[in-house]
């Protein structure tokens, strides 16, 4: 059966010109032109996606982003008007799965779409036992309780960025590729895609270095990321 995608932008010009590209694309599309709109049909007609605009009337993109990941996984892909959004949008409780800026083109968004859907539609999520605790230098991690400590100081997080941070701790030594990641990460509340993996691991770093933890995540050019000296050295 075709996919609906639920469509919510308070520009008519906007919803239309996506509307039009997602059904070339063989989905089917819903709209809403404000954000309890937007609400509304989600909680009466659960959609496979949502796209969201950050501002719209009667309540923002991310005030519904919050009150649907409060009730669900569905994956949501926001249009946000400006830059420096995006860390504000990804920094939210469990994480925007992606974002495209305006201008957007609408065969972008398509791409994007179809990316996150190929990903929520794979292998089911693994059923994982007890986990014990990982320890690495001054960072420590309960992957039971979701809980990273930095020096015994623990530090919030969002349910992607403690993935990614488990799947650099579980594997010290191994440099990890953004797909290898999202790999690991794969399963509901996880349809991230390669382009959010670097805001996560900035937001990652932000909140480290408030606690005095500067070396927590290391780039490696051109491949990716591995986990850092953690204060070890």
């Amino acid at each position: 059966m075709p996919r609906t995608i639920l469509v919510a932008d308070d520009d008519p010009h906007i919803r239309q010109l996506l509307a039009f590209a997602l059904g070339k694309a063989g989905l089917d599309v819903v709209e809403a032109e404000d954000g309890e709109a937007a609400l509304a049909i989600a909680q009466a007609t659960p959609p496979d996606l949502v796209v969201l605009d950050i501002n719209m009337p009667r309540m923002d993109g991310i005030e519904v982003c919050r009150r649907l990941r409060a009730a669900g996984d569905v994956p949501i892909l926001f249009l946000s008007s400006r830059d420096d959004e995006i860390d504000r949008i990804l920094g939210i409780e469990l994480g925007a799965d992606d974002y495209v800026t305006k201008p957007f083109s609408p065969r972008e968004v398509v791409a994007r779409i179809m990316a996150i859907l190929r990903r929520t539609a794979g292998r089911p999520p693994q059923v994982e036992s007890a986990a014990a605790p990982l320890v690495h230098g001054r960072l420590s991690l309960d992957p039971d309780g979701w809980q990273a400590r930095w020096a015994g100081n623990e530090v919030a997080l969002t349910v992607t960025e403690f993935g990614i941070l488990r799947t650099l701790a579980a594997m010290p030594a191994k440099v990890f590729s953004r797909d290898a990641i999202i790999d690991r990460l794969h399963g509901p509340g996880f349809a991230i895609t390669d382009r959010t993996v670097d805001s996560h691991v900035r937001n990652l770093r932000a909140k480290f270095a408030e606690v005095g933890a500067t070396d927590v995540i290391e780039t490696r050019p051109g491949i990716g990321y591995r986990l850092g000296a953690c204060g070890a050295g």
